[in-house]
């Protein structure tokens, strides 16, 4: 009895009309990178292990695939570790390879091994899938794309701005409007943990922040004791809480509770540098809001943090996120290579597109005009039309067996084929084609030339 086939958890299969509008995101994002002056590179989809592996962290790692060495992928494994099961001493005798868990450190990766061929500040764009060995849930898979842009060499706050741009013409272009890009700063929160004499407690408390709209005021204070900081530094963040109005409001409020922080003092000033610009240059759709609460990979992030929002109504998480980072090629032993970089949510932003009605009605169009095949030499006759049809950039088929009119029929219908052209013996010997329109029902007969202005 034959396997029934499947596919594994958390990887999918996409039809025609799904791939065309996945298309329709990644070439809009793919045409903004490029405007903006970003060179397209590709990494290989595995990397050596040691590349990847310590670079996420222990969940990170845990999640990483591995690939198992070919051959026999034992022989280099003894009686004595194989008796042990440990996972650490086993899996790198094993397995040498992996799939890339994100694009950044493969980037970083590449950015040393080709430093002295790269003009800095590199601008890089990067559309490629990525692999996690995560639990499948939805809107969380194993096998998805990832959308970055990064800039490295160059410390400006003018690369933040553009970004802010960036993210600002891409969802303008897709025609999703409403979008908030969340802006906080590291150096903020670093300054926030020094005056309530928590730096040694960093993580811990804005971990807890960041779960302000979520659990509320009260729920927060109380993780936050019960990650040992004290009432006193608690009391000192009651400003923070009630932190409204618009980007200059809050910034001036946040003036007078860092007053005391030069690092923090430093964060908001880069907050103001951006702010600044982006209201000189002015967005098209996005708005640009000040988020205290946002921390996005504390560790990893030195200055500016992103974080893109669907429209109010839309109930979906962060569609796009991003940071400054001061020294991502320094894993690879390159110090000082400052970057900044953002990524889209290919599939996030599907969804919300999606839900909003926003992909355009011809996006999945197809096939515009099929021939019915009567036999060999009335096929033969449609065949040249269909080499000149496609020249011309018309999309044309000719049914390849001389099946039955209504089976033809039925199977442009099926395909939404919004014409069909029958060429017997009549036509032949006129030189015209008959035109089907399959939505009204009407038919002409045309020249050509005529039927290759009416298709175009």
């Amino acid at each position: 009895m034959a396997q029934k086939p499947s596919i594994p958890k958390g990887t999918r299969d996409f039809d025609a009309a799904e791939v065309a509008k996945r298309s329709y995101i990644m070439d809009t994002i793919k045409q903004q990178f490029q405007l903006y002056g970003f060179q397209p590179i590709e990494t290989p989809s595995f990397e050596n292990s040691e590349t990847l592996m310590g670079k996420y962290g222990d969940e990170g790692d845990r999640l990483i695939f591995k690939i198992l060495n070919s051959g026999e992928f034992l022989s280099k494994v003894s009686d004595q570790d194989y008796d042990s099961k440990s996972e650490q001493t086993i899996t790198p005798k094993i397995s040498e390879k992996a799939l890339r868990y994100d694009l950044t450190v493969p980037f970083a990766r590449y950015v040393v091994q080709h430093q002295n061929e790269i003009e800095f500040p590199f601008k890089r764009y990067q559309i490629q899938p990525v692999w996690r060995a995560d639990r499948p849930q939805k809107g969380r898979f194993r096998e998805f794309f990832q959308c970055d842009a990064d800039v490295v060499g160059s410390d400006s706050l003018f690369q933040e701005v553009e970004f802010v741009q960036l993210y600002d013409a891409v969802f303008s272009t897709l025609k999703l409007k409403g979008v908030t890009i969340k802006i906080n700063n590291r150096k903020v929160l670093s300054g926030i943990a020094e005056v309530i004499g928590a730096q040694d407690k960093l993580i811990d408390f804005t971990v807890a922040l960041d779960k302000l709209d979520k659990i509320g005021e009260e729920k927060v204070k109380d993780e936050m004791r019960s990650k040992g900081i004290s009432d006193e530094g608690i009391e000192k963040l009651q400003p923070l809480f009630g932190l409204k109005g618009d980007f200059g409001t809050q910034i001036e409020n946040l003036k007078s509770i860092l007053s005391t922080s030069e690092i923090g003092l430093k964060g908001i000033e880069e907050l103001e540098f951006i702010n600044n610009a982006i209201s000189t240059v002015k967005l098209k759709t996005a708005k640009l809001q000040l988020d205290v609460t946002l921390a996005r990979g504390l560790n990893y992030y030195t200055g500016a943090i992103f974080e893109v929002s669907a429209p109010e109504g839309v109930k979906m998480g962060s569609i796009g996120g991003g940071g400054r980072y001061d020294d991502l090629t320094g894993i690879f032993g390159l110090k000082n290579m400052s970057g900044v970089g953002i990524s889209f949510g290919l599939d996030r932003i599907y969804l919300v597109l999606e839900e909003l009605n926003l992909f355009p009605e011809t996006i999945a169009d197809s096939t515009k005009v099929l021939f019915i095949n009567f036999g060999k030499n009335e096929a033969m006759t449609c065949l040249k039309a269909v080499t000149k049809l496609r020249q011309a950039g018309i999309r044309a088929e000719l049914y390849p067996d001389d099946a039955k009119m209504r089976k033809q029929m039925n199977h442009a219908n099926r395909r939404n084929i919004p014409f069909v052209i029958l060429v017997g013996e009549e036509e032949i010997k006129d030189e015209k084609f008959t035109l089907k329109n399959m939505v009204s029902g009407e038919q002409n007969k045309l020249s050509f030339s005529e039927l290759q202005a009416t298709l175009k």
